[in-house]
Parts: structure tokens; sequence; C-alpha cells
């Protein structure tokens, strides 16, 4: 064989390799699930950023009495981020021991000693449940009604208002990085 058919060839034969990978790769949905979905990567892209940036020490730095420290408030959105989806029909990792019928579960969840490493990667597989989770629904359901926490609301309404969540938390961890001297990661 020629060099440059050899060439030809291997390149072939590595693109074919790459073509089941590329296939696999979920499509974001379009509409208001695919802009909820972008506005929840770069939520998580900013809260992991500071996770990072915060020292040790500030991870169990907390504002006053009685208030969330900072793994605290990482570990509270890594619970959520798990409870509302399962709380709509997509079963927590079973390790987590959240139930979509029952907060209190989450709330359990939110008690376990964690170190610092622990939360970040508990939030990053959070993240990443969430997103897959909003990525499963059809547009056409976001009309349903649907109940959590004892009250009916729309299907959109709950992501709405878990993405809203998630920005509170920023918001607070924003705080809390300044408090400590940190500057967030996306300022400098």
């Amino acid at each position: 064989m020629r060099p440059l058919a050899r060439v030809l060839c291997g390149f072939a034969i590595v693109a074919t390799a790459f073509i089941p990978a590329v296939a696999q790769t979920p499509t974001p949905p379009n509409g208001l699930m695919g802009d909820l979905i972008k506005d929840v990567s770069d939520v998580e892209s900013k809260i992991a950023g500071l996770a990072k940036a915060m020292p040790a020490s500030a991870h169990d730095w907390r504002p006053g009495k009685g208030v969330r420290s900072t793994s605290e408030v990482l570990v509270h959105v890594a619970a959520d981020n798990y409870f509302v989806p399962a709380a709509l029909g997509f079963p927590a990792p079973a390790e987590t021991g959240i139930s979509g019928k029952d907060y209190k579960t989450a709330a359990a969840f939110e008690t376990k000693p964690m170190t610092r490493d622990q939360a970040m990667t508990e939030l990053q597989k959070s993240f990443a449940f969430l997103k897959k989770s909003m990525a499963a629904v059809p547009e056409a359901k976001l009309g349903e009604t649907v109940e959590l926490f004892g009250q009916k609301a729309t299907g959109r309404n709950i992501w709405v208002n878990t993405v809203t969540h998630l920005h509170e938390h920023l918001g607070q961890l924003i705080a809390y990085a300044r408090s400590n001297n940190v500057t967030p990661p996306w300022s400098k």
C-alpha cells in the first residue's frame, strides 16, 4: 500500500471509531427546557468555581448561628438537585437515599457528614442528574399539573422555580465568598 493510501485508510479507521461516541452524545432540547438547562450549566459553573476558590476553612464558615455553612449550602443544593427530579418521576440515585415522595429524605441527605471534596463531588453528580432529568422532559408535558410540597403547579413552574432556587443559593455563596475575602472567579 502506498504511503498516502495508508494515511487515508488509517484516518478512515480512526474516524469510524469516533462515530458511535458522537452518536451517543445527547442533543440538548430546544425551547424552554433547553434554555433552562443552559442556565443551570452556567449556575453550576459559578457555584463549582466558588466552591473551589474558597479555602477549606471557608467551607465550615457560617455568617451566624443557625445559618448554613458554606459546605451545608453546597450539600443543600445537591439534595434539591436530586429531590425535585425525583418528585417529578426521575428516581434519584439509590445511594442518596432521596425519595421524591418525602422531602425528609432530602433533609436526611443534607445531614450526612461530608468533607469539602465529598460535598463538591456530590454537587457535581447532582447537577449531572438534574440536567439529565430536565433533558428527558418533553416540552409538551410542561403544561401538565403536578403536585410538589402539597401544592399544584405546572411542570414548567416547578422547573423555573428550581432554576430560580439555584440562583438564590449562588447569590448566597457569592456573599459567603466575599465575606471570606474570595473574589468570584468570573469577576477577576
